[in-house]
């Protein structure tokens, strides 16, 4: 189950995934797709529910992902992932997609209803389950920083936490002017009358040493949304000094070692996790899209620890 299959195995009736045993009927869609943890935790869903089908990798260049996408009824499929860089395509291409996809500029999961495709974001809501697995706090009582909450997985999180209507949120990003501009959109779901207005709970800097400095005494949880930290020989995603025992920090990399920010932040007495909780909570909420019931989380998360 670790082959990964392309563009041309899925159209004409997707004759390949068809003859495979069990038969694919769900995948994930990447750019690339080799590194995807998805199929090993999603097949081990699928057994444990004793259902008849398989999810493999399926490797979809821009270009041909309108083509890809429209081709997966015909194809039998239940539905597939969407991941790096598809998420804004898979939202432009479905026929429908949710309030939350809307609302985050993106789809990550797909449902296959008819000759009709529907289009989830499993990314905000599965957040917020790792939050509550990780540090049994719930995202609404807490405020919330977020680094790189300029787009992807940090404006999914950003929208996330003003829909849970969180106590604080304070979004970083390297070009503040595009935290300033989700900032305007969330306003309106960030208002409260029991403060002084949106301003307060609400607020946009840059990614600089003095912005976060100040900011930190009202911060109960720190979210990485950026990509720094994959690699031992990234910079700091924070001053060492900005990191207390009081802090709950989250990477939302996922890897089966410690980030440099959860290194830093444990070492300081924080509570800190990695991105691996977000990832099953993802992916146990699209199993729960595609088939209406509860996912094996137990299975899934015994399978994705292995991989």
């Amino acid at each position: 189950m670790s082959d990964i299959y392309t563009a041309a195995d899925l159209l004409n009736g997707g004759a390949t995934l068809r003859a495979l045993t069990p038969p694919a009927r769900l995948s994930v869609f990447g750019d690339p797709v080799a590194h995807s943890k998805s199929p090993a935790f999603h097949n081990a869903a699928l057994r444990a529910a004793g259902i008849d089908a398989q999810y493999v990798k399926i490797h979809i260049t821009p270009e041909e992902f309108p083509a890809a996408l429209g081709a997966l009824p015909a194809a039998g499929f239940i539905g597939t992932n969407v991941t790096i860089p598809h998420k804004a395509a898979a939202l432009a291409t479905v026929d429908e997609a949710d309030d939350y996809a809307r609302a985050s500029g993106a789809v990550n999961t797909v449902v296959v209803e008819g000759e009709r495709l529907l289009g989830f974001n499993t990314d905000g809501p599965g957040f917020v389950r790792a939050i509550r697995e990780s540090f049994l706090a719930d995202v609404r009582d807490l405020r919330v920083m977020i680094l790189g909450a300029g787009g992807g997985a940090g404006r999914a999180i950003a929208v996330q936490c003003a829909i849970e209507r969180c106590e604080r949120l304070v979004l970083v990003n390297r070009t503040v002017e595009k935290a300033r501009e989700l900032a305007k959109e969330l306003a309106p779901r960030m208002h409260s009358d029991r403060l002084l207005g949106p301003a307060e709970r609400l607020v946009a800097i840059p990614h600089e040493t003095a912005a976060l400095a100040a900011e930190m005494a009202h911060i109960d949880l720190v979210v990485n949304a950026t990509s720094i930290g994959m690699k031992r020989s990234d910079p700091p995603l924070l001053p060492q000094s900005l990191l207390t025992p009081s802090l709950m920090v989250y990477d939302a990399i996922y890897s089966s070692g410690k980030t440099r920010l959860v290194e830093d932040a444990e070492q300081a007495g924080a509570r800190a996790a990695n991105g691996l909780s977000m990832l099953l909570h993802q992916g146990a909420l699209s199993f729960e899209i595609w088939f209406n019931r509860p996912a094996p989380l137990d299975a899934m998360r015994a399978a994705l620890l292995a991989a």
